[in-house]
């Protein structure tokens, strides 16, 4: 059975993750953190896998990894072995501790921050994958000024098949932007994110026309 301490002050948004995993509201493991099908679905995750693994050793030397919101580390695992470096971030203090325990590696670190609050760890590449989409317009926007001191970002969100209106607001939780009919999209308003170069690295359809799991790369000036 999982175990949350519970905060002594309202943390909207840890309060929010927290509680996702003690309902196990993205479906259950055997009593254990369990970040969705979105992290453990084969359908959705190989291809992923196989892109962001290309990326990565498409450089001489290897790069340092900067994963925002790295769950239960059942993708983020894959990549450890081709970085230089990994630090793995996610704002619930439980699954951090979790995750110390079953993933050790040289060049792996895990911290607890709140992403939207506090600095970021330094690394060459960062690696959002279904993160923001859980997130408020102003969260999002106090993380996306601090992306700019990275070289490249793997972004990768929930979306709607075809046209859709982006960047609706929500409020931080467990639900996402598909319901609404939107999704997020850095490039445009509110957030406006400049890039040097973007480009689609996958993209997943969804069955019974769920949406489609987009995964983007932007290469920063």
């Amino acid at each position: 059975m999982i175990k949350i301490k519970k905060n002594k002050k309202p943390w909207p948004t840890r309060d929010a993750m927290q509680q996702v995993y003690e309902l196990n509201l993205w479906g259950e493991n055997g009593g254990e953190f369990y970040s969705g099908e979105g992290s453990h679905n084969p359908y959705i995750i190989a291809p992923y896998i196989k892109c962001v693994s290309q990326f990565l050793n498409s450089f001489e030397e290897p790069i340092s990894i900067c994963d925002l919101g790295c769950g239960d580390f059942n993708i983020g695992k894959e990549f450890v072995d081709l970085c230089k470096s990994y630090t793995a971030v996610d704002i619930v203090p439980e699954l951090i501790s979790r995750n110390k325990k079953y993933f050790k590696e040289a060049n792996l670190s895990f911290q607890c921050i709140d992403i939207a609050k506090d600095q970021l760890p330094k690394a060459d590449c960062v690696i959002i994958r279904q993160v923001l989409q859980h997130l408020s317009n102003n969260e999002i926007k106090q993380i996306v000024n601090k992306l700019p001191t990275y070289r490249y970002i793997i972004l990768t969100e929930h979306l709607p098949e075809g046209a859709f209106v982006p960047n609706l607001d929500i409020i931080s939780g467990q639900g996402i932007r598909i319901k609404k009919k939107s999704g997020v999209d850095l490039l445009a308003e509110p957030f406006n994110l400049k890039v040097k170069k973007s480009s689609i690295l996958e993209q997943t359809q969804l069955k019974n026309h769920k949406g489609i799991i987009s995964t983007a790369l932007y290469e920063m000036f």
